[in-house]
């Protein structure tokens, strides 16, 4: 098929396929006499998937990806995909970790004893009991997310019990893969109402993309397999003489049987 026309199928522009043909995220053309581009049904399938892995992994890995995985054998290309759906576990385990959290932090609000005028924890007794640095709990000082009292000449930290409730909650959202900006937001929002709805919805927001983001990554998964299963490395298209360029490296016949046509 022409340039056009492999464009239109995929859904991108014509300028975007000879970009992505470029950059080697589709297998080479074939290149007419005349000069123009000739595209086949793996390049379709190869567009398929840069554009799920661009959606679950983000552009700049869906380039590595797809280099990697039309490059490197068989087995070790499929593991380069399943590495990735690893990494979207963890960030699912994270995010359901830091509900529980919230959980812990709800509960407690909700049994514990009014707090008295001198409970409060210094900043290393804190950073010990969320399992972060104090270097972190500074930070989150300074980006506005925990504000802790100074007292004594010294200009000592204190942490009241409010205080060391919010680093918690940030401790929390940082655990289920929030950035500082969005911490932010949802903190301003529990400084307003006093609860953590907000929190809770932005981890269940989380969970959300996360989901989207598997679907993405099962769907570029499966037109990998294809794509890795039916075409040779591109290590191999400018040595047409050398023997594995015939065939992509593909996982040995079952016991049994034998090759031939």
């Amino acid at each position: 098929m022409t340039t056009g026309r492999l464009a239109a199928a995929a859904g991108y522009s014509v300028q975007q396929v000879r970009d992505l043909e470029r950059l080697g995220m589709i297998p080479p053309a074939v290149r007419m006499t005349n000069g123009y581009r000739r595209f086949g049904p793996e390049h379709l399938t190869a567009l398929r998937a840069y554009r799920a892995l661009a959606a679950a992994v983000g552009p700049v890995e869906a380039r590595s990806v797809m280099h990697d995985v039309q490059v490197l054998p068989y087995d070790e290309a499929l593991a380069r995909v399943v590495e990735l759906h690893s990494g979207l576990a963890r960030a699912r385990d994270e995010c359901l970790a830091a509900l529980r959290a919230l959980d812990v932090i709800v509960d407690e609000a909700a049994h514990d004893a009014p707090p008295l005028p001198g409970d409060a924890m210094s900043i290393t007794e804190l950073a010990n009991a969320i399992g972060v640095r104090s270097s972190a709990l500074r930070f989150w000082e300074k980006e506005g997310l925990v504000a802790p009292e100074r007292i004594d000449r010294n200009n000592i930290r204190s942490y009241s019990p409010a205080a060391a409730r919010n680093a918690r909650i940030v401790a929390a959202l940082r655990a289920g893969g929030y950035r500082i900006p969005a911490v932010r937001a949802v903190m301003a929002s529990i400084g307003t109402d006093g609860e953590t709805d907000t929190a809770r919805d932005a981890l269940h927001e989380r969970l959300r993309t996360v989901a989207v983001q598997s679907e993405a990554l099962l769907r570029a998964g499966a037109d990998i397999a294809t794509l890795i299963g039916n075409v040779a490395p591109l290590s191999t298209i400018s040595n047409p003489t050398s023997a594995v360029a015939t065939a992509r490296l593909s996982p040995s016949p079952p016991a049994g049987t034998t090759g031939g046509s």
